[in-house]
């Protein structure tokens, strides 16, 4: 009898050690924090494309309508689009046009220098506070002792105060142009391509690479890019500057990657291509540049930001942190953290072809609007 009531107080040991383990794990499991619709994007989960884009089905299954979807074919077709591509988590959600052809990048290429240089910066080849002096650059008219110190920082923001003649210029950008040492370096926001070029010849100086090669290298080849090559950029150069502009062509499936990059805070996959926090400080706004685009500019980037006056397109309601690259004719790559989207929209511009901002905004609403 002793025996069995042994017996029994072990086995009854056993079952109530048992059952606190479990209550333990029950009760520490309904105090997670569960997932909300408005939680942040787990960036450990993003999906990225391989050699090909893999394509979202059925739009219904991603939380879009297709009967709204269906809206933007008839706006796409009342313009001179060539190719429009939605990117939703990862996947091809929406594509019309031709999406694998070579459009001149026009602009799109500050965005990609911008990029660049993030590694260049994290690790010391290149300091935002250097000055032109510093770097010993100047230009065939000579640069006066103020113009020499604007820094890298202000020439990525486009506050350089240096408005020395420059290559690649449309006669807008010629006439709107303002006069020669009128503002000092820091104090005033003008879109200004010798900023931008310069920001190339600093580059190639400081790392001894090729712009082209470069990109090439560090983001077509990790990032899968299908088509671009590195001859698909050429320089432009003339006698107005010394400073060459650095346009190329790519396709709207290639750049779409590069915005998918740049979406996930610059981690492809397993590897971090550019520093975190270089895309968070590029992708801020640190001028109002509504006398050009009427949004926010960050480091050759297009900043939307609530509450201000920034807007980064026209007819379009994005959300805040929202931004873009973009380029004459309707070249644009628009990356919206917050809805974990891509677009891309681009016009074959060696056709004389263009599509306005206002209309650009259109099309993209209807996307939006296609939410469910």
């Amino acid at each position: 009898m002793i025996k069995i009531n042994r017996e029994i107080n072990r086995y009854g040991v056993r079952m109530t050690l048992a059952c606190f383990i479990i209550l333990l794990a029950v009760s520490c499991k309904s105090s997670d924090p569960q997932p909300t619709d408005t939680a942040p994007i787990d960036k450990t989960t993003a999906t990225f494309p391989n050699a090909r884009w893999e394509k979202i089905d059925k739009a219904e299954d991603a939380g879009f309508l297709s009967s709204k979807l269906d809206l933007v074919a008839h706006q796409y077709n009342q313009h001179q689009s060539a190719a429009l591509l939605v990117i939703y988590k990862g996947k091809i959600l929406y594509q019309r046009g031709d999406i694998n052809h070579k459009y001149q990048s026009h602009s799109l290429r500050k965005s990609f220098l911008s990029a660049l240089y993030g590694n260049y910066v994290k690790n010391g080849d290149i300091n935002l506070d250097w000055t032109m002096t510093d770097l010993s650059i100047d230009d065939n008219e000579g640069l006066s002792t103020v113009e020499k110190q604007a820094t890298v920082r202000y020439l990525l923001q486009a506050r350089s105060g240096i408005y020395h003649p420059a290559l690649y210029e449309s006669e807008a950008m010629v006439n709107r142009k303002p006069d020669r040492y009128s503002h000092a370096p820091g104090t005033f926001w003008y879109y200004n391509n010798w900023d931008f070029n310069a920001l190339g010849t600093i580059f190639m100086q400081q790392t001894d690479k090729d712009i082209y090669q470069t990109i090439y290298n560090e983001l077509a080849i990790p990032l899968q890019m299908e088509y671009f090559k590195v001859n698909d950029g050429q320089y432009v150069s003339g006698t107005e500057s010394r400073h060459k502009a650095y346009p190329f062509r790519i396709t709207a499936s290639d750049l779409a990657r590069f915005g998918l990059l740049m979406l996930n805070k610059g981690k492809w996959k397993n590897q971090q291509i550019i520093p975190e926090s270089w895309v968070t400080e590029s992708t801020q706004s640190y001028s109002d540049a509504a006398a050009s685009q009427n949004s926010g500019y960050g480091y050759m980037w297009w900043v939307n930001k609530i509450g201000t006056t920034y807007k980064l397109l026209p007819n379009v309601d994005l959300p805040d942190g929202a931004y873009m690259a973009a380029g004459v004719g309707g070249q644009i790559m628009l990356v919206i953290p917050t809805y974990d989207m891509v677009i891309v929209h681009r016009v074959n511009t060696d056709a004389g072809h263009s599509v306005s901002n206002a209309n650009i905004g259109r099309l993209f609403q209807l996307i939006l609007d296609a939410r469910s």
